[in-house]
């Protein structure tokens, strides 16, 4: 299960990068929200500071992390550059915190990504 979660977060990850011609959404926005375990938190539901140890071996294992917005919203995170690596490194002190996240935000059939360009609590 968890592999095909991150298969798929992967290939969202990789939409990131389209063109905005081929994205039903792309503009520089922020978010805020919790910084989630993106895995954990589709296949059970496991979020919060009780789930913050559990989302720190997810994120050191190179897991996605994402953000629940305050709207309810999941928004899949990347890094700047291409190949889009993670936006772990920039999040991993921030599990399960509410945070801002700037960036660049995409959206294709529902799927919401972020490229982050800063964090803040």
């Amino acid at each position: 299960m968890k592999s095909k979660v991150l298969t798929l977060a992967m290939l969202v990850v990789a939409a990131g990068g389209l063109s905005a011609d081929k994205a039903e959404a792309q503009e520089m926005s922020s978010v805020t929200g919790e910084v989630i375990d993106i895995t954990c938190y589709i296949a059970g539901g496991m979020k919060g500071e009780d789930h913050r140890t559990c989302a720190q071996v997810c994120a050191d294992a190179g897991l996605p992390l994402g953000i629940l917005s305050t709207d309810g919203d999941i928004y899949l995170t990347a890094g700047k550059g291409m190949p889009a690596p993670p936006a772990t490194d920039l999040l991993r002190g921030h599990l399960a915190h509410t945070v801002t996240v700037e960036g660049m935000v995409t959206e294709r059939d529902g799927a919401r990504l972020i490229t982050v360009d800063k964090v803040t609590m």
